[in-house]
């Protein structure tokens, strides 16, 4: 077994190499490497060209924080990388997943978002390769503003109803995933529940320990 410490913080100093505690007369430690994620900030362009997945991922982490505060360059950066998982021809379910990893990271106001949005659309009408409309959080909400303005009510709830159905099935494959075969009565909870419920549920996921703690059972 190995371990390796992964610094996400700003903090240049702050580069702990071991942990250890003292209890009832026993020592128990263990030294690490460490690795500071700002160290790679002036080696974005190389982190891109790196096959790498997890390259793509800190160089998402490493642009959020270049472009706080700047909507217009952070959409930038978040479509270049979505046209990477593309051009790196890696499987579907990896692409679902690391986009929504950058989508998470690299939060956009709600008119980018749309613009990003319908680059995406075409630009998988283009490539014949209908990956990351599945992580459909962008999709429902500009669905529902477009619907609106253009008075299609009838495809809106259509839409609305076919981002709902993959909402619960990706969310349920990830809760497999991490905790194995799903009981029957959470998979009827993941049917019935409001996309407001399923969102709740899907950020308890990046942090829970148990299937009770992501729904919040005692």
């Amino acid at each position: 077994m190995a371990s390796l410490v992964l610094l996400a913080d700003q903090a240049a100093r702050w580069r702990p190499g071991s942990f250890s505690y003292r209890l009832f007369g026993c020592r128990v430690g263990i030294d690490f490497p460490v690795v500071k994620l700002m160290d790679y900030a002036d080696r974005i362009e190389q982190l891109l060209c790196d096959a790498n997945p997890f390259a793509l991922l800190t160089a998402a982490h490493l642009l959020t924080r270049q472009t706080k505060g700047q909507a217009h360059r952070r959409r930038a950066a978040k479509w270049r990388l979505t046209k990477l998982l593309y051009q790196r021809q890696w499987d579907r379910q990896r692409i679902i997943d690391l986009y929504s990893v950058i989508d998470w990271l690299m939060r956009l106001p709600p008119d980018m978002e749309a613009r990003l949005w319908r680059g995406i659309v075409q630009m998988e009408r283009r490539e014949a390769m209908p990956y990351i409309t599945y992580a459909e959080r962008i999709g429902r909400k500009i669905g529902l503003q477009e619907g609106l303005q253009e008075g299609r009510q009838e495809g809106l709830q259509e839409g609305l109803q076919l981002g709902q159905r993959q909402m619960v099935e990706l969310l349920a494959r990830q809760l497999n995933k991490r905790f194995g075969t799903l009981p029957p009565q959470l998979g009827e909870r993941l049917v019935v529940a409001d996309s407001e419920q399923l969102g709740r549920w899907a950020m308890a996921l990046l942090d829970a320990a148990s299937l009770d703690e992501v729904f919040g059972d005692k």
